[in-house]
């Protein structure tokens, strides 16, 4: 697939609002990265397109992983809204692959999740360093 065809998740309706479509996520590995983000959140990994390899979250948004081999990959924070009757099969993945997971974004509680805003949420490291974050309520805003 060249870089100059329309994206595989490219919408053709119009935005009423702003919305994300897609971003990059940049990885040592890219199919490492890609396939531990499927994996715990019971998703599949995408085609490749060009350079990246895409994760659908199913909303209309894609974590495209590409590789950046050439530098240190400066770690960012990803947080995933699930429904709180899938967050206990997240926990059970994470089990599975032997991942820590914390109820803390500073990874200092481990094998625990919180209850912020109502609902149940948990950080956890992927290959790279990336703070991962799965919640069951949004975040309260003023």
């Amino acid at each position: 697939m060249s870089i100059d065809q329309p994206h595989p998740h490219a919408s053709t309706r119009p935005a009423a609002v702003v919305q994300l479509d897609h971003t990059a996520v940049y990885a040592g590995d890219r199919h490492l990265s890609a396939e531990f983000l499927a994996a715990v959140l019971g998703l599949e990994v995408g085609a490749p397109f060009g350079p990246f390899l895409p994760v659908d979250l199913g909303n209309g948004v894609t974590l495209d992983y590409c590789e950046k081999r050439d530098e240190p990959i400066q770690p960012q924070h990803y947080a995933f809204l699930v429904p709180d009757e899938r967050f206990d099969a997240v926990i059970a993945r994470l089990e599975a692959l032997a991942v820590t997971y914390f109820a803390d974004p500073g990874h200092r509680d481990p094998g625990r999740t919180n209850d912020l805003f109502g609902g149940r949420g948990v950080y956890f490291a992927d290959p790279d360093g990336h703070n991962l974050e799965v919640i069951t309520r949004p975040y309260a805003r003023p």
